[in-house]
């Protein structure tokens, strides 16, 4: 009965395994799918779907204009130039349209992975992204700002260092080195791999 047991727990272990990410990644799209159509309710109610569809391509076509045609850029510039000093709003604005900058757009800061030396005794090395690297405004002209991501978790925390104890992450690129980061050192290597080619050379 114990190998039994034991063996019908593995294996529920092993298709937890295998399903849940691939549960997580459904639900996860779902969630953006339905929440999304939902934002044209009249339509979406008669075609589910057709509100998503609505959606995608007004983002779309807002990008488009508002970087290729300067009548757009007007647009969109006179808007933001609204928000970003009305009392109040300015505030959550501002916020959020710097960590959307920070991640995707022209403006990204997370695209520079470097390793950061924070122990001497024992050394000790953190993956992290460098976002600034003049401090100057603030009176530390010596020093950069680097970000460092919790593992597992959607948090993180600034630190500011010397210069000379951070160097480039080599052999990942900024998306590999954040999935390094956020999952414990577990992914966004490919070790694997290349020990396998070597083998079969």
């Amino acid at each position: 009965m114990r190998r039994i047991a034991g063996f019908l727990f593995r294996s529920f272990l092993q298709g937890l395994v295998i399903l849940g990410p691939i549960g997580v990644t459904a639900y996860a799209i779902y969630f953006v799918f339905t929440s999304l159509d939902r934002m044209v309710p009249y339509v979406s109610e008669w075609a589910p779907g057709v509100g998503f569809m609505i959606v995608v391509v007004f983002i779309t076509l807002v990008g488009y204009t508002g970087t290729r045609f300067f009548f757009g850029r007007w647009i969109v510039e006179g808007f933001s130039y609204l928000l970003e000093h009305t009392p109040g709003i300015k505030h959550i604005y501002s916020s959020v349209k710097d960590v959307i900058d920070s991640f995707v757009g022209d403006k990204k800061k997370f695209n520079s992975p470097v390793w950061v030396r924070t122990s001497e005794q024992p050394e000790i090395w953190r993956i992290g992204f460098l976002t600034r690297q003049d401090l100057g405004e603030l009176g530390m002209g010596d020093k950069v700002a680097v970000y460092l991501p919790h593992s597992y978790a959607i948090s993180g925390w600034v630190i500011i260092v010397d210069s000379d104890t951070i160097k480039p992450v080599e052999g990942m690129n900024a998306a590999e080195a954040m999935k390094f980061a956020v999952s414990g050192g577990i992914a966004g290597l490919h070790v694997h791999e290349h020990h396998h080619e070597e083998t079969k050379a």
